[in-house]
């Protein structure tokens, strides 16, 4: 193979991986400087070509996105392209020199593979739409689950897991945000209908040397799935990434990514939608509104001031509206606020056996001392229901049946 046609390939790869090529880039150096310091899986990947069998093992085939393309079948023995940015486009103030005294780095490997992508993003025409979802339900049936969880089998559910099924669940009922912008051979513009979604999560990773990295491993066919297993395929991928376990075929098929800035405390994040995606979800943090932060917690409750949790919709413009992206985030508000059966799916698949909570608007009557005789005389018919007819609710399989 000539370095030329080498480099072609490297680079279709890299538009399928997105924010992911860093990691093939890394993992190609490793492999051409000592095949032993990469894992099998990815040896595989580089000796052979997708679908070629190397130690009597399949070789993962990967799923490549827009463009349409194949990864590369051979792999050039010389050292691997370095990652360059495109040129400025007409117009474009190139960035300052270093200051006098100053010495400019030059960026390698993820650093490098960060403005390249970062640049690609550009080509993209993207739109943001923004919805701010009330939590407090989304908080009471996580507490259910996972009190349930803790009795029984084990394990946790995350507020991530909950919302990011929403969002696979909510792209049935818009199939725009699954569509993928391309285009042909001489450039004219052409749509790919995916008939599922490759569901990418976004993951922050610390490094050694104190940088960070981020890498985003995707959960194929997610809509066809029940939410224990969505759970289970979320948190295999995760402890992938934690044990460096990735393969190649984990990182190629992303169709819609879901990003958590919320983590770290960021409330609103506008992420940078990379070729080949049709859409990436944003998820801020779930906190009481900051104007309220120093607001006593029983006067919150008295006056229905709950938990708020901002999502964001970051979209190709070219191929979806921005009424169909506010449908779809307007989707995900009814599914976390207890629409559509949602919770009922979810506590069925994981075997609660309870019913989910109800959301309801709070009433808080003028007389407030009439609503705190009320409220206290109701709370004292909830204890004393729970006395004598709780053990119709209690979960008494020894075996776990369900």
């Amino acid at each position: 193979m000539s370095d030329q046609t080498a480099s072609a390939q490297t680079g279709s790869t890299a538009d399928a991986l997105g924010p992911n090529a860093w990691l093939v880039d890394e993992m190609r150096a490793q492999f051409l400087e000592n095949p032993s310091l990469v894992p099998e899986s990815w040896r595989a990947y580089f000796a052979a070509g997708p679908g070629a069998v190397a130690n009597g093992a399949a070789v993962a085939t990967p799923v490549p996105i827009a463009p349409i393309v194949a990864p590369p079948a051979a792999i050039s023995t010389g050292p691997a392209p370095a990652a360059k940015a495109p040129a400025h486009a007409p117009g474009h103030l190139a960035p300052p020199p270093a200051p006098a005294g100053l010495t400019a780095e030059p960026l390698k490997g993820v650093g490098a593979r960060i403005v390249a992508n970062m640049e690609a993003s550009l080509s993209v025409p993207t739109a943001t739409s923004v919805r701010d979802v009330a939590a407090r339900l989304l908080e009471v049936e996580r507490n259910i689950i996972n009190n349930h969880l803790r009795r029984t089998r084990g394990g946790k559910v995350s507020f991530t897991h909950l919302i990011s099924f929403a969002v696979v669940r909510a792209i049935h009922g818009v199939p725009a945000m699954k569509n993928v912008y391309t285009e042909d051979a001489d450039g004219r513009p052409q749509i790919i209908r995916h008939p599922h979604i490759g569901l990418g999560i976004a993951v922050d990773v610390a490094n050694a040397d104190g940088t960070r990295s981020l890498m985003v491993p995707n959960i194929k066919g997610a809509d066809e799935m029940d939410f224990r297993q969505f759970h289970a395929a979320y948190e295999s991928l995760i402890a992938k990434v934690r044990n460096k376990k990735l393969t190649a075929d984990d990182l190629f098929g992303v169709t819609v990514s879901i990003t958590n800035p919320g983590t770290i405390g960021t409330r609103h994040s506008v992420p940078r939608l990379m070729p080949g995606q049709a859409v990436i979800v944003g998820v801020g943090a779930i906190d009481y509104p900051a104007e309220f932060a120093g607001a006593d917690l029983s006067k919150l409750a008295e006056i229905g001031i709950g938990k708020t949790v901002t999502l964001t919709s970051t979209y190709d413009h070219r191929i979806i509206q921005g009424a169909e992206s506010g449908l779809f985030l307007d989707k995900v508000r009814g599914l976390i606020m207890g629409e559509n059966g949602f919770y009922e799916e979810v506590f069925e698949s994981l075997g609660v056996p309870y019913k989910p909570a109800t959301w309801f608007r709070d009433q808080n009557p003028s007389d407030a001392t009439r609503a705190a005789v009320e409220k206290a005389a109701g709370i004292q018919s909830v204890i004393n229901a729970y006395r004598s007819r709780g053990h119709l609710i209690a979960d008494l399989d020894p075996l776990d049946a369900k």
